[in-house]
């Protein structure tokens, strides 16, 4: 907004705004999720693709391509064994950016981003991840992605 220089003198219609009063539009928006007391019978491949399918169905996304990162077919003296890497990490491409999860299952802890420069209802993802995991608590945090910082017009 462009201020009156003074008392009497209004700002004229095409006045620029000052570059600290330009506001970036939103490029995207990203829910992050902390849940713990998770249920970890549904830290599994199987469950977790289920789980990015109804997500995406839910907040209006398109899934496109998921990948696994585990011990799926890892010999048992190559698995991972510390309480900050046992479990399942998964990416779930969506057209419009990503969903990442991480599973701990020693510590029955879930991690989730989702991250779409498409807008969605934060609340309801977050009420839907929380249900589907089971978690007994949940931190969440919302933050709004800008591109270059240009001004909104």
């Amino acid at each position: 907004m462009v201020e009156p220089k003074s008392e009497n003198e209004g700002p004229t219609q095409d006045a620029a705004p000052r570059s600290r009063d330009r506001v970036a539009r939103p490029y995207g928006w990203e829910l992050i999720l902390d849940l713990h007391g998770c249920d970890t019978k549904l830290f599994n491949r199987t469950s977790i693709d289920a789980f990015f399918t109804e997500l995406c169905d839910l907040i209006g996304m398109e899934k496109c391509d998921v990948h696994f990162w585990d011990d799926v077919g890892v010999a048992d003296d190559e698995k991972q064994t510390s309480p900050l890497t046992t479990g399942t990490s998964a990416v779930c491409f969506i057209l419009t950016s990503t969903i990442v999860i991480h599973t701990l299952d020693l510590l029955g802890t879930v991690f989730v981003n989702i991250f779409s420069c498409r807008s969605f209802e934060p609340d309801a993802a977050r009420d839907f991840t929380v249900s589907w995991f089971r978690a007994g608590g949940c931190g969440d945090t919302w933050i709004e992605r800008t591109a270059g910082g240009g001004p909104t017009e």
